[in-house]
């Protein structure tokens, strides 16, 4: 089963099971932090809205968009007002309108290594230049696999889910290839999992 198939198999059980999540707040705080009420912010990889409806509370005009039909269904439905889209980030994303901010939560860490430097391009490209970036990803653990697919049977049934995991210095590199200077990091621990977090700003160009 490819990924977005599995992510339309398990996307309100996913959606339940990670309701709670706390590690993401302290980053995506320090994110708010860089915009002025209003902002546009695209939030790629939005899953069911939860981090968009963070992102509305906060003021900000928010679009969503992920490649999982389902996923977008429920982001519809805890947000109705909002605007969210079915979009592959693999393809360029065609927006006429450039954000303030782009926010890729937990979404690097599905991609392939061999392909990151082109999924960033495409979801750096509508983000304007001066604008803010920020990306959740799993940290490489010493002597474990940087690529792997999952099986899991967390919710009563068998599926599939392929990870990459990173070294900070390896996305400070992947940054600077496509005009990001990173800003703030932080790695924050939860459950068995390093979750690294990045801020990083689109350089201004001339």
């Amino acid at each position: 089963m490819d990924l977005k198939s599995t992510y339309n198999r398990i996307a309100r059980d996913w959606t339940k099971d990670h309701h709670r999540d706390i590690w993401w707040v302290k980053g995506t705080e320090k994110y708010s932090s860089f915009f002025e009420p209003k902002a546009s912010i695209l939030d790629v990889g939005c899953g069911a809205g939860e981090k968009s409806k963070y992102l509305v509370k906060k003021g900000f005009a928010v679009t969503g968009i992920d490649f999982s039909d389902e996923m977008i269904k429920l982001a519809k439905e805890q947000i109705p007002a909002g605007s969210f889209f079915v979009k592959d980030i693999k393809k360029p994303l065609e927006f006429e309108n450039l954000f303030d901010g782009v926010f890729a939560q937990a979404v690097l860490l599905h991609i392939p290594k061999n392909e990151i430097v082109g999924v960033l391009k495409n979801i750096v490209a509508p983000l304007k230049s001066g604008g803010y970036f920020y990306a959740a990803v799993k940290e490489l653990r010493p002597g474990n696999k940087d690529e792997e697919v999952v099986k899991r049977n967390d919710y009563g049934y068998e599926y599939e889910i392929f990870f990459s995991y990173f070294s900070l210095d390896e996305l400070k590199d992947y940054f600077k290839k496509v005009g990001l200077r990173i800003i703030y990091k932080n790695i924050t621990s939860f459950g068995k999992t390093n979750w690294i977090q990045i801020i990083a700003k689109k350089i201004l160009q001339t």
